[in-house]
């Protein structure tokens, strides 16, 4: 995965300042488990050229994945091609670049056009040379495509080649950059991660200014959200929905269905009468234990994590909030749901939130069992995606996360939590959290299990 982006002539010196890299030192950075490094090959008055690697670890990239079992996960070519894995890896590098904020004697060069360079890949899409032409031609550009053939002597599938692409133009670095975060996923069409409204955002932020008149622009916003309701939402003007023939007015982007849910969680604690001692199972980076951690009453937080990693954000994360003596601070757990710990047993709140789904079915009921018989919280909260509503989002994969194993209907969730509220001494309250629809429900399905007081020992 590379990318290159050459300037010339006034002002090229400054390249470097509008990166916010030095160019005399190599930029060596590991982003998410990946190999990050720039490069300026020159950097003068006249010239500066500067190039950006990413080295992926391809154990990093299937980790996680419910085929862990299955050797031809790793046949695959996502370590290789650039993609929207490319641009996140390297979205931290050029931060400064995307967000147009040098240090402020330089603000000035970031609305100078350069004669530019750019040159990145190898890229498998499904586009015709002529139409990867049209997404980058109308923005200025000139285009070059090399083909990357490969000599075998045996037959192969009859894919597209691998490609370079090659951009010439005048542009400012800011603009041209963006022009790539938006248009490379396009490209690629595959993305490593679920889409949701922070989508709705990226778009709305690097392609003001230009997206809204663009000839494929509605095409962009289609193959970069891929879902009906979320492109509705788009705050990019008189984007052209499917469903209707006029333009559209779009409102503000919704908040974020993962905040809902800590929205839902939190109010559902808040209102409980007993509430001191709480356990986020699969707490991950401790969003929402720091949440919880803001509600009156609370006494201990527990935030469960067997991933190390996630345990460190979430350790900085509470850093943060430790100088408001008014919240507790929460106190990370490195444990896992499939084994016993001591610490876990007899609190008043056990939240899995957007856990069980991660976890193989058949596997559930001796975690379920080590809940409710061996930990006994008072009230047990567990959050779980909806699969009737994956219509509304134009999914066509069963699932909506590679990391899934499994996603239930309502009629399935409804039918495992009542299962178990007729095997332990607890009643049950099935709720949604998200926008409702008509009839395929909420996104989220969320079971709020409450301990019976003849069941408290």
């Amino acid at each position: 995965m590379q990318l290159s982006l050459k300037v010339q002539g006034e002002g090229s010196e400054y390249l470097s300042r509008l990166l916010a890299k030095n160019p005399n030192n190599i930029y060596d950075r590991d982003e998410k488990g990946n190999r990050v490094r720039l490069v300026f090959a020159s950097s003068n008055e006249n010239e500066a050229e500067a190039h950006i690697f990413v080295t992926p670890d391809p154990i990093e990239l299937v980790r996680n994945s419910p085929s862990h079992y299955d050797i031809t996960q790793y046949i695959n070519d996502r370590e290789f091609v650039v993609s929207s894995l490319f641009c996140s890896y390297i979205r931290s590098a050029l931060g400064t670049a995307l967000n147009g904020k040098p240090k402020e004697e330089f603000i000035s060069w970031v609305d100078h056009k350069f004669d530019m360079k750019l040159g990145f890949g190898p890229v498998a899409t499904d586009y015709s040379n002529q139409m990867i032409k049209n997404l980058f031609e109308p923005l200025g550009y000139s285009v070059e495509i090399e083909e990357l053939v490969s000599n075998y002597e045996f037959e192969m599938n009859q894919t597209k080649p691998a490609r370079y692409i090659h951009l010439n133009g005048y542009m400012t670095v800011q603009y041209a950059l963006r022009h790539l975060f938006v248009i490379i996923p396009v490209l690629d069409n595959f993305k490593h991660y679920f889409i949701d409204e922070r989508e709705i955002e990226k778009l709305n932020n690097y392609g003001e200014g230009w997206l809204e008149n663009h000839p494929l622009k509605d095409h962009i916003v289609e193959r970069s959200l891929r879902f009906k309701d979320v492109i509705k939402k788009v705050n990019v003007p008189t984007v052209v929905v499917k469903e209707k023939k006029e333009g559209v007015q779009f409102e503000t982007p919704k908040v974020r269905l993962n905040e809902l849910r800590y929205d839902a969680i939190t109010d559902k604690v808040k209102h409980l009468k007993s509430k001191e001692r709480i356990v986020d199972l699969g707490s991950g980076e401790g969003k929402l234990s720091v949440r919880l951690a803001t509600l009156h009453g609370i006494k201990e937080i527990l935030a469960v994590e067997p991933s190390e990693t996630a345990q460190l954000r979430a350790l900085q994360r509470f850093e943060k909030i430790d100088k408001d003596r008014s919240f507790v601070i929460p106190t990370p757990v490195l444990g896992s749901l499939f084994y016993y710990d001591e610490r876990l047993r007899g609190k008043d709140v056990m939240i899995l939130c957007e856990v069980i789904e991660h976890i193989d079915e058949f596997r559930l009921p001796s975690i379920m069992k080590n809940i409710f018989r061996e930990y006994q919280p008072s009230t047990l909260v567990i959050t779980t995606p909806n699969r009737d509503y994956n219509t509304v989002y134009d999914i066509k994969e069963a699932i909506r996360h590679k990391d899934h194993r499994f996603e239930w209907s309502r009629k399935e969730f409804n039918q495992w939590c009542e299962n178990w509220s007729e095997e332990y001494p607890y009643s049950l309250q099935i709720e949604g959290i998200g926008d409702e629809h008509k009839e395929h429900g909420f996104p989220t399905q969320m079971c709020t299990f409450t301990r019976k007081e003849e069941g408290i020992k």
